[in-house]
């Protein structure tokens, strides 16, 4: 799927059958972990797949694009038999990724995913669905270059302070279990007007925000000794602050586009 870097790819994870957290969807440009936001286990469905060409004379050889598209040309006419000539085969990929949004589809096929890959049945509004899909996408593909969203930051203690001692982080929590609008960042930094919507986007049983307090702090393996440090994964002292941001931004849009999904009507077969 992921041959070489300079090969692009991508596709969406999904919480695999029988997971021991809730249904949930995340598209990515990079190979993911089938642990993803904790669960158990998952699966991924790429856009493309590559064909491996080992030498001048293996059977690809000569092949001028050794990609393969995942949609299948059965799949494609199928689908403009049901919508029309003018649907692609990039329309059918984010169609499912929209659909698999849906709150309607996940609350009547609750059952189903728990146990098995999800069903993509037909559904009257195909073009919102896909224009869901393709925002959606987008938007979680490209979520380290959202515009943050605007947190009040209060900083406290002695200035000036090296932009990276200020921002180092050790571990972020809320200010207290009744008020997550608020994210104590460090000793002398603290994150406000964190809307409550943004914590109505989840990633399995937790909220994308809470997924970055939990991810975005110093740890020390025990085995090894080994520290997994956050504050060494870029060279921008801000990198973390806008991330909380960033994903504020992200979850709050996903939800206007969820929310302004159309009801998931089922064609009849």
């Amino acid at each position: 799927m992921f041959p070489s870097p300079e090969e692009k790819n991508f596709g969406f994870y999904l919480t695999g059958a029988g997971s021991d957290n809730p249904f949930s969807s995340f598209m990515v440009d990079q190979i993911p972990d089938l642990a993803f936001w904790g669960s158990s286990t998952g699966q991924f469905f790429s856009r493309y797949t590559y064909r491996e060409i080992e030498d001048d004379n293996s059977l690809f050889s000569g092949v001028e694009d050794p990609r393969v598209d995942n949609i299948t040309d059965a799949a494609l006419a199928d689908y403009r038999k049901t919508y029309g000539p003018e649907v692609t085969k990039d329309d059918i990929f984010y169609y499912v990724y929209g659909l698999l949004h849906s709150p309607d589809y996940r609350n009547q096929f609750a059952a189903d995913l728990k146990r098995s890959l999800p069903r993509i049945p037909k559904v009257t509004d195909f073009p919102a669905f896909v224009e869901a899909g393709r925002k959606l996408a987008k938007l979680h593909i490209g979520y380290e270059s959202v515009q943050p969203y605007p947190l009040e930051e209060k900083v406290t203690g002695p200035t000036p302070t090296p932009l990276d001692e200020l921002y180092r982080v050790q571990k972020m929590k809320f200010k207290s279990r009744d008020d997550r609008s608020t994210i104590v960042y460090n000793s002398r930094v603290t994150v406000s007007e964190i809307p409550e919507r943004a914590y109505r986007y989840q990633l399995g049983a937790r909220s994308a925000v809470e997924w970055i307090i939990d991810r975005y702090q110093v740890k020390t393996d025990k085995a090894s000794g080994i520290v997994n440090d956050p504050n060494d994964w870029s060279e921008d002292p801000r990198y973390i602050i806008d991330l909380l941001g960033r994903i504020v931004t992200v979850s709050l849009e996903t939800v206007d586009i969820v929310e302004a999904l159309p009801p998931m009507e089922i064609l009849d077969a």
